[in-house]
């Protein structure tokens, strides 16, 4: 069966005790030059500053027994890598990560800190596919896709069951930044199946460089091979499966953001909110700088995915 808005509240009931219920945050500056009201969610503070964590916790706190002492493992560009690690180690169970090796180095030692064993690999969704099946066949462990798994699915919709719960005024758009699907495709489950919220529509920001949830909205065909290339690290991998179904179904549209906009995007977010984002979190900025046409006089809450970069290797 399909997952829906009540595995997303289940979600939040197991993971509510482990994670934070990360604050609203608006800039008036920022809305004046935009010429919208922008409401963000601030998931770059929660637990491994992503909003990551909530997956890999609800997915890591449904195992039972049996599976647990075989271990996890997955496939991430860092901040699943480092929330399966943080969540196994909650647990005291061995995890695995295999990771691209031009993943940021501040994400390699993040997902090292957190406990886990790091497995290098070529930057193709190919190479890290065929790295974790090969670990899997040897170690028995239990794959944890970093978005293409039911649980992780539910756990990433609990950033907009909470944004719905603490905003104060109606909003007109919900946007999220999308890579493999799971914070665009969790949240679009929330708005879609909420009989309290009235009419939102729910739209997906991504890189010009990793188009490929782009062109399967538009086309109706996932993209089942593509190779990025942004310097929105979190949103290299390609639409999940599961998350091109739902996006297609639920989600109004998806717009499109040039590099160049994401690292002014990404500036003008530290500069006015004041705190830290990485590239991948300022992509629905970037889209509403692009097209301010269709946001202008809208109330627009934006899930401020994650905040972990190099800060000795910044895009500007």
């Amino acid at each position: 069966m399909p997952i829906s808005i009540a595995d997303v509240r289940d979600a939040h009931t197991r993971i509510k005790p482990y994670i934070h219920c990360t604050p609203m945050l608006q800039s008036s500056q920022l809305n004046t030059l935009l010429g919208c009201e922008l409401v963000f969610k601030a998931d770059n503070m929660q637990k491994v500053g992503a909003f990551k964590a909530r997956g890999a916790c609800n997915a890591v706190f449904s195992m039972d027994k049996d599976s647990l002492n075989k271990g996890v493992v997955t496939h991430s560009s860092g901040n699943h890598g480092a929330a399966l690690a943080w969540a196994a180690a909650m647990r005291k169970i061995a995890c695995t990560v295999v990771m691209p090796n031009n993943a940021p180095q501040a994400k390699k030692d993040a997902v090292i800190s957190y406990g886990a064993t790091v497995v290098y690999c070529e930057p193709s969704m190919t190479a890290r596919e065929a790295t974790v099946a090969s670990l899997v066949d040897k170690h028995n462990a239990r794959l944890i896709h970093p978005y293409d798994d039911d649980l992780i699915i539910a756990g990433q919709g609990t950033a907009a069951l909470e944004t719905l719960s603490q905003i104060e005024q109606s909003i007109d758009i919900l946007m999220a930044p999308v890579g493999g699907g799971g914070l665009l495709g969790g949240s679009a489950l929330v708005v879609k199946q909420s009989s309290d919220v009235g009419s939102i529509q729910v739209i997906g920001a991504e890189p010009e460089m990793a188009n490929d949830a782009w062109q399967g909205l538009k086309s109706g065909v996932r993209v089942a091979q593509f190779v990025p290339k942004t310097i929105a690290d979190g949103l290299r991998g390609t639409l999940g499966m599961r998350n091109f179904n739902i996006i297609t179904e639920h989600v109004d549209d998806i717009l499109l953001t040039s590099e160049a906009r994401i690292v002014e995007a990404m500036k003008l977010i530290w500069s006015r909110l004041k705190i830290i984002v990485e590239p991948s979190a300022a992509v629905p900025v970037a889209a509403i700088m692009d097209q301010p046409e269709q946001f202008k006089g809208k109330r627009i809450a934006i899930i401020v995915s994650g905040g972990n970069l190099d800060l000795d290797d910044l895009p500007w």
